[in-house]
């Protein structure tokens, strides 16, 4: 399995991005895909999964109502489209992949992800 997330940059707070995950090596059916973010000196945050089959997603409570996770099995690619950014939002994102075992609301630790892209990094200024 091969992830390769793109589409970060800087925006003005406020503003929107889309990231994608282009994902190769297998199909995703039965598999949870999952955003995370890492700022300097912490730890990998969870922002929010989908539940690839059924589309089911969970978001943290900082992101809600902000962003949204979707898939495109026919391009078997991953997005987070990310609105309202906010100054807060600035790390750098990572896509990951597991096969689920377990609902979505079970994938919302980085270490039960086995799959991971390189990241995308994301500045919002203020």
């Amino acid at each position: 399995v091969q992830l390769q997330a793109s589409g970060g940059g800087l925006v003005q707070a406020g503003g929107s991005l889309r990231l994608s995950c282009a994902a190769s090596g297998r199909t995703f059916n039965g598999y949870i895909m999952g955003w995370f973010r890492q700022t300097p000196g912490k730890e990998r945050e969870f922002v929010g999964n989908i539940e690839w089959s059924v589309g089911i997603t969970y978001y943290a409570d900082s992101v809600k109502g902000r962003f949204t996770i979707s898939r495109d099995n026919a391009k078997n690619t991953l997005y987070l489209q990310m609105n309202s950014l906010k100054p807060e939002d600035t790390a750098v994102y990572y896509c990951a992949a597991n096969y689920a075992f377990n609902s979505g609301s079970y994938y919302q630790d980085d270490a039960r992800f086995h799959y991971w892209g390189q990241g995308t990094q994301v500045t919002v200024s203020s």
